[in-house]
């Protein structure tokens, strides 16, 4: 996962960059740190975001929902492994929250929030502009994943 600090960091300041649009960063381990203040510095942003260990998932979305003041304007952007630590039940309902809302929720690296209808797949630094261009014009991401040849996960037929 620190490759995935390293990039988020740099996406994020990036994404900061731009005045269109209104970027927050909010990483987390068991503990969850806001490092909105620090996008105009990737530096700081890698140095915030040292954290400990362990993953509580299901906190840092309770926060998120709770800064979300206009659901059908947000792209949310999870980068997980997924080992959530904390609840997962509550996770995944706070997740399904988020989409009803109308929140676009992209999650990188991810498993059983496919089954939420969440476009999941794994993205390269090179690609996630060209992502991000997507989620923004609310563009079906599963068929922008087809389009890179990348494979997202599928929701399990049960």
């Amino acid at each position: 996962m620190a490759s995935s600090v390293v990039y988020a960091s740099i996406f994020g300041a990036v994404l900061a960059s731009l005045r269109a649009i209104s970027t927050r960063m909010v990483v987390f381990d068991t503990a969850m740190v806001d490092l909105s203040e620090h996008l105009q510095d990737a530096v700081a942003l890698l140095f915030g975001a040292q954290l400990g260990g362990g993953t509580d998932i299901n906190r840092a979305l309770a926060y998120c929902q709770q800064i979300i003041t206009r659901p059908r304007e947000t792209v949310l952007v999870l980068i997980t492994d997924l080992y959530e630590g904390g609840n997962t039940e509550q996770m995944l309902r706070r997740a399904a929250a988020l989409v009803d809302s109308g929140v676009q929720f992209v999650c990188l690296l991810a498993g059983r929030l496919a089954a939420l209808g969440l476009p999941i797949f794994s993205c390269t630094p090179e690609l996630f502009p060209e992502l991000m261009a997507a989620a923004l014009q609310r563009r079906d991401l599963n068929m922008w994943a087809a389009q890179h040849d990348i494979v997202a996960a599928r929701p399990s037929q049960s």
